[in-house]
C-alpha cells in the first residue's frame, strides 16, 4: 500500500502526468454524460465514426505542421451533422451513415499520411494515446470546451432525456428534437476531438460506450445510470493513466481495458444478484 502511494506520488510530480490526468477527467465527465443518450438511443457507434474523421484531420494537422484541435473540431462537428443529415434526409441508417463517413475518412487519412512521409511517431501517439503530447494550451482549451459540453447537457437535461425515450412523442410535446440531435452530435463530436490526445483516435469511442453500458447494468433510475457511468469513467482514467505510468503502457490502452474490466465487474454482479 505503501509502495502504490509512493508510486502515485511519483507520477503527479510531473507536469505531463498533472495534465493528462486534468484533460482524462474533463473526457471522462464528457462521454459519461453524453454517453447514456448515445447508447439509448442506438446510435452510439458515431464515436467510432468521428473518431475516424479526427484521424484523417490530425493526418492534415501534421502535414499543415499546426495543432490537430485547430483542425479537428470544426471538421468533426462538421462530419457529425453530416451523419445525422444522412440519417434523417436520405434514409440511410445511423450505422449504414456512420460507415461511410468513416471509411472515407480512413481512407483520405491513409493517402494524406502517404503524402507526408508515412505514419511517423507523431501520428501513431494520436491513433492510440500519448500523454506525452498534451500541452498545457490543450489543457486550458479542453477545459473550456469540456465545460461548454457538461453545462449543455445539464441546461439541456429535460429535453434530451425525453428524445432518448420517445422521439415521436417529444416531438408531439413541442421539442424540438432536430435541435435536440444536433445538439448531441454537436458535444459528442467535441468530446471525440478532445479525447484523441489521451486515448487516440482508435480508442476513443470505447470511453463513450463502455461507461454508460456498465452504468446500465447496476442502475435503477436513468440519474443514477449517468452518475455511476461519471463515477466509472473517471476511475478508469485515474487509474488507466497512473497504471500506464507504472507499467509503461500506452496510457490509451490501459484506461480501455480498465473499463473493461469494470463492466465485466458489473456484467457478473447483475448476473449473480
Amino acid at each position: 500500500m505503501v509502495n502504490l502511494f509512493n508510486l502515485i506520488n511519483e507520477a503527479l510530480q510531473f507536469g505531463f502526468m498533472q495534465r493528462a490526468i486534468i484533460v482524462g477527467i474533463l473526457i471522462a465527465l464528457c462521454s459519461a454524460m453524453l454517453g447514456i443518450f448515445l447508447v439509448l438511443k442506438k446510435f452510439s457507434m458515431i464515436g467510432d465514426g468521428l473518431a475516424h474523421v479526427s484521424f484523417a484531420t490530425v493526418a492534415v494537422a501534421l502535414l499543415l505542421n499546426t495543432s490537430p484541435l485547430y483542425v479537428s473540431i470544426p471538421v468533426v462537428v462538421v462530419a457529425s451533422l453530416f451523419i445525422l443529415r444522412l440519417n434523417e434526409k436520405a434514409t440511410i441508417h445511423g450505422d449504414a451513415a456512420i460507415g461511410l463517413v468513416s471509411s472515407f475518412s480512413v481512407a483520405l487519412g491513409v493517402m494524406i499520411a502517404s503524402i507526408s512521409s508515412g505514419f511517423n511517431v507523431d501520428l501513431f501517439s494520436f491513433l492510440f494515446g500519448s500523454i506525452l503530447v498534451i500541452s498545457k494550451t490543450d489543457v486550458m482549451l479542453s477545459a473550456t470546451l469540456a465545460v461548454v459540453v457538461i453545462s449543455l447537457i445539464l441546461y439541456f437535461y429535460n429535453d434530451l432525456f425525453a428524445i432518448t425515450h420517445d422521439e415521436a412523442f417529444a416531438s408531439v410535446m413541442g421539442i424540438n428534437t432536430k435541435l435536440m440531435n444536433s445538439v448531441i452530435a454537436v458535444l459528442t463530436g467535441i468530446t471525440i476531438v478532445l479525447g484523441i490526445r489521451v486515448v487516440g483516435t482508435m480508442l476513443i469511442s470505447s470511453m463513450i460506450i463502455f461507461p454508460s453500458v456498465t452504468a446500465l447494468q447496476v442502475s435503477r433510475s436513468f440519474k443514477s445510470t449517468i452518475v455511476i457511468a461519471a463515477i466509472v469513467s473517471v476511475l478508469s482514467v485515474l487509474i488507466g493513466v497512473i497504471g500506464s505510468y507504472a507499467l509503461n503502457f500506452p496510457s490509451g490502452a490501459s484506461i480501455v481495458m480498465v473499463n473493461a474490466f469494470f463492466f465485466l465487474l458489473a456484467f457478473t454482479f447483475k448476473r449473480f444478484r
